[in-house]
């Protein structure tokens, strides 16, 4: 049998246990608040928010990870087609607020409601007024049919949550994006959980101690603060 860790409540103080003491599940502790303090403290360490409405602020570093190592995206042939076609219209930092409430509001399978509750929302409009959380927008004429939205640290990338209502808008947001975050030295983009269709673009599990090292390689460099929108 696997021991139990224990699941600790946060405080007032900005400290978190060390993720090694996480649940085999990646659960780490409960409480807190979604200050920006405290979300920026929790990224630096590998630690992120997951919860839905009605529940105590969760927080999470699961084991095994999954990353994306920028040199790692796989372009198929027809996404490929579809960025030299330019139909869709890539943006960075247009409309955050937009972004985030379309992926709070996209059908996903198996998932009742979203983990993008209001006070989410809020939260990360904050860092992104502080120039730490960023956008991208996909557009077909004036419409948002695909978007993506993370927070930036050092030379990491926390991808948030991705959507679409259109076929291939979010790649072509995602490839736009890997683009951009590689011609600035950027190592990687954490996806945090590991899905079939993250694994297809190329991301790959990693056991939590190789994350926590890049991540530590990547908080070495200083954060590209501020918006990317004319970049």
């Amino acid at each position: 049998m696997v021991p139990l860790m224990p699941v600790y409540r946060l405080t007032r103080d900005l400290v978190f246990p060390h993720p090694h003491e996480a649940e085999p599940n990646g659960l780490l502790a409960v409480g807190g608040d979604l200050g920006s303090a405290r979300l920026l403290l929790a990224y630096s360490m590998g630690i992120f928010p997951w919860y839905s409405e009605g529940q105590p602020i969760l927080w999470w570093s699961p084991d095994p990870r999954c990353v994306l190592d920028l040199e790692d995206f796989h372009i198929s042939r027809r996404l490929r087609r579809v960025l030299n076609q330019g139909r869709f219209r890539v943006s960075f930092d247009e409309d955050f607020r937009a972004v985030i409430r379309a992926c709070a509001a996209v059908e996903r399978p198996g998932q009742e409601g979203t983990w993008i509750t209001a006070e989410m929302e809020q939260a990360y409009v904050c860092l992104h007024e502080a120039g730490l959380a960023h956008s991208v927008e996909c557009r077909l004429g004036a419409d948002l049919v695909g978007g993506i939205y993370g927070i930036a640290l050092g030379r990491g990338f926390f991808g948030e949550s991705m959507f679409h209502r259109e076929r291939d808008a979010s790649k072509a947001a995602l490839a736009r994006l890997v683009e951009r975050l590689a011609g600035w030295g950027f190592h990687f983009i954490d996806a945090q959980v590991t899905t079939p269709h993250m694994l297809s673009l190329g991301a790959r599990e990693v056991p939590r101690t190789v994350f926590l090292e890049g991540l530590d390689a990547a908080l070495r460099h200083p954060t590209r603060r501020g918006s990317w929108r004319d970049t």
